[in-house]
């Protein structure tokens, strides 16, 4: 451990690795930007797949493609790392409060996972996350206690949704920034954080939402991902509009992540 926490330290303090790791957030930023134009799409009656999957897929298909692909691959992988690395340090010097240090893991994790998925794409194996999500409930649905695991897995999501949400309600997440001391630009980073963590709060709680649904109907199929709690809310009452307002409201939280990356305190 006091080895990791060594190399921890020596890749964090190289100015070069933090800027690469920033750029993750960038890359995020990005992808989310995408994913909530396609769920406009979606919302005029448009196809799409509004998720991560969808959101590469269209990178892809970009003439300069497979260097967009292994330039994000390489941002997400660093941040993936910077954030294990904050997480070793943390427990190593007891500098950082015990709830930094476990959200340091969680987004070393998320990322680490974006860079999987971005690379599947670079190697010609990207896939349907609908589909990819189905096969793992159907898979989970046949293991011993699989559907309680899937229950607490959902649940879990749906919490995470709300705890986005309330720091978009609160503001709590400018305790990470370095806010600008100019009004303008300040209500600007403010601004699209807050609409941002209300969207992506709603995206989460409906994936979740339909992940414990699923289960408890055992019925995989309709656990869909974010592809299909977006399309799922579509088909509610004034689901078009709804939908607009999530899409725009993921556009905004891309714009803060783009903020993040610049603004980010050490």
């Amino acid at each position: 451990m006091r080895k990791a926490a060594d190399m921890a330290e020596e890749a964090s303090n190289s100015r070069t690795f933090a800027v690469v790791a920033r750029a993750g957030y960038v890359v995020s930023g990005l992808l989310h930007i995408l994913i909530g134009a396609i769920a406009l799409q979606l919302a005029v009656g448009r196809g799409g797949e509004a998720d991560v999957s969808g959101a590469v897929a269209s990178l892809a298909s970009q003439p300069a493609g497979p260097f967009l692909l292994w330039a994000c691959f390489a941002a997400c992988a660093a941040l993936a790392l910077w954030q294990l690395g904050n997480a070793i340090l943390g427990q190593r010097t007891g500098s950082n409060k015990l709830g930094k240090r476990l959200s340091a893991v969680g987004q070393a994790m998320v990322f680490a996972a974006l860079a999987a998925t971005i690379i599947s794409f670079v190697v010609g194996k990207g896939q349907n996350s609908r589909e990819s999500s189905s096969d793992v409930t159907v898979t989970l649905m046949k293991a011993p206690f699989g559907m309680f695991l899937l229950i607490a897995v959902g649940a879990g999501i749906a919490i995470t949704g709300i705890v986005f949400a309330v720091r978009g309600f609160r503001q709590t997440f400018t305790k990470d920034l370095s806010l600008s001391s100019a009004r303008t630009v300040r209500k600007f980073q403010v601004g699209v954080g807050v609409v941002g963590y209300i969207a992506k709060g709603i995206a989460l709680f409906l994936v979740g939402l339909l992940v414990v649904i699923a289960t408890v109907r055992a019925q995989p199929e309709q656990s869909t991902g974010l592809d299909g709690s977006l399309k799922a809310l579509r088909e509610q009452p004034y689901g078009p509009y709804l939908l607009a307002a999530v899409a725009l409201g993921l556009i905004a939280y891309g714009l803060f992540l783009m903020v993040k990356a610049r603004t980010l305190r050490t």
